[in-house]
């Protein structure tokens, strides 16, 4: 059967996978959701014996109807490949009796790379089959690591181009490296004088610029989303929940049909949706523990009912929690408002103008699926070197936050069941944060390359691909603007001044 997609506002309806992945953000400022969530087709049985390309296509093909099984098997093959360093692609790393889904194995080592190593695939296919002219131009915000894996999928494939805004002084001197030496003649990396959410409002704005868009469209160019906004970031990202537990199937770590917990470190809110639409396909996931840092407007959010951004915006050393507005948040919202389009403007609405808004009780009564814990940046370091000297394995700062919010939770519920904790980057990617957070004095005053031999030794693990080509690369983006240049900067870009 087709499955078509929806806005969550109501402007749009009836919309194909492929119009959507291409569309990015619904032309009424909403987002693309699917009219129905599917069931998971292939038995448990089966899902234990399965690669993560073929559970891939098993869970996509069910989102993805409008694609071919062979679009879709080439778009998958494409994706997970060499790429990755492991042939697992996203390996379970048991510890402590926790069992870590480490989702940095890719090019960029950090979690979107899962996503975002797909999406130029399913983009372009998509394009294709609605014989798109133009060429697409991608357009992102980052807090850090969606940027690097947007531009390492995007690079030089021909008829598109990549724009990405990141806050200057928000992300970790790896994570700039990463974007600022990326090569490529259809990229463009730009650092703004703000924060994340600065820079994602100013993509909202542009995305819904109609004098810009009709502007463009004469010139030949179309925008789209690398943001986890866009279906084609999520439905992919729902795949490792689903492999995951077919591993622990086969492994004998669980029992068919037996329940497990999921922890997500949570920022924009696509990675622990994607949990949840798994768990709504079928996938035995009792709870779904949302982790925070110290800007913990969801943690806030869980406990109350009401989403209020207006707080003070803190930098951590876990940057891409860094996020005050969680733009995924609204496809929750809608599914607890029984789908109702009026309901999600009204608090989108708010959200714009007082910067809060309050959901109903019956609203709230259908978060029990979900929970909500923080870390302050003293607990996430306290639970790398914790975690470190008792095992030996060493996480990242993002990690550290799930694996301290877990922590809580079983302190607080004292609830046995088996856990998956999802890891979404290397230690590679926040070498300083980790290493001074195993001991200030011994490391405080190496350079970022020398914490990152030392990190090397430390942990047994080889320095990876990705942050050994950054050492000597040369810096190729140096643009800074204002958020109110943004839109000027992407017109210079693509030359319609």
């Amino acid at each position: 059967m087709n499955l078509l997609y929806k806005s969550t506002r109501g402007g749009q309806s009836d919309v194909t996978a492929s119009q959507a992945i291409l569309q990015g953000l619904a032309c009424d400022g909403g987002l693309f959701v699917p009219e129905r969530i599917p069931a998971l087709e292939i038995p448990f049985e089966k899902l234990s014996g399965m690669s993560y390309q073929e559970t891939a296509y098993e869970v996509m093909r069910l989102f993805l109807t409008d694609f071919t099984e062979e679009e879709l098997k080439h778009c998958i093959s494409s994706a997970y490949d060499e790429k990755f360093d492991t042939e697992a692609i996203a390996p379970l790393a048991k510890v402590n009796g926790v069992y870590y889904l480490e989702l940095f194995h890719g090019a960029t080592i950090a979690f979107k790379d899962m996503a975002l190593s797909i999406l130029p695939h399913l983009m372009t296919t998509a394009a294709r089959k609605n014989e798109i002219k133009n060429e697409i131009v991608i357009l992102t915000a980052t807090s850090g690591d969606t940027g690097k894996a947007a531009l390492a999928g995007f690079a030089d494939v021909p008829g598109t181009k990549i724009i990405v805004f990141y806050p200057k002084d928000g992300v970790s001197p790896i994570q700039e490296k990463q974007m600022v030496t990326q090569k490529g003649e259809n990229t463009l990396v730009v650092g703004i004088r703000g924060n994340f959410d600065d820079a994602q409002s100013g993509v909202k704005a542009i995305f819904g610029d109609r004098e810009l868009e009709k502007e463009l469209n004469q010139a030949g160019f179309q925008f789209s989303s690398a943001n986890s906004i866009n279906i084609g970031r999520l439905v992919p990202q729902i795949v490792y929940y689903v492999y995951a537990y077919g591993k622990l199937l086969e492994s004998g770590e669980l029992s068919e049909g037996e329940k497990i917990n999921v922890v997500v470190p949570t920022g924009n809110f696509g990675n622990i949706l994607a949990a949840c639409y798994a768990k709504q396909m079928g996938l035995p996931i009792a709870k779904l523990i949302c982790a925070s840092n110290d800007n913990k407007v969801l943690y806030d959010f869980f406990r109350t009912g009401e989403y209020d951004r207006n707080r003070p915006f803190i930098l951590t050393t876990s940057p891409s929690m860094d996020i005050l507005i969680s733009s995924n948040l609204e496809r929750l919202l809608y599914q607890i408002a029984d789908s109702d389009a009026r309901k999600d403007m009204e608090l989108m609405e708010a959200l714009s103008s007082e910067g809060k808004y309050q959901i109903t009780s019956g609203m709230k009564e259908k978060l029990a699926d979900f929970c909500g814990y923080y870390a302050t940046e003293q607990e996430g370091a306290e639970t790398i070197v914790r975690v470190y000297e008792d095992t030996g394995y060493v996480m990242d700062t993002h990690t550290a936050v799930a694996a301290c919010a877990f922590r809580k939770y079983t302190d607080d519920t004292k609830d046995g069941t088996k856990t998956v904790i999802a890891s979404t980057a290397s230690p590679y990617k926040f070498t300083r944060s980790v290493m001074e957070s195993i001991d200030q004095k011994r490391y405080g005053n190496m350079t970022d390359f020398e914490l990152i031999d030392e990190l090397s030794s430390i942990s047994g693990t080889e320095v990876p691909k990705a942050v050994e080509e950054i050492r000597t690369a040369a810096v190729r983006h140096r643009t800074v603007c204002e958020t109110g240049e943004m839109k000027k900067t992407v017109r210079e870009f693509l030359g319609c001044m």
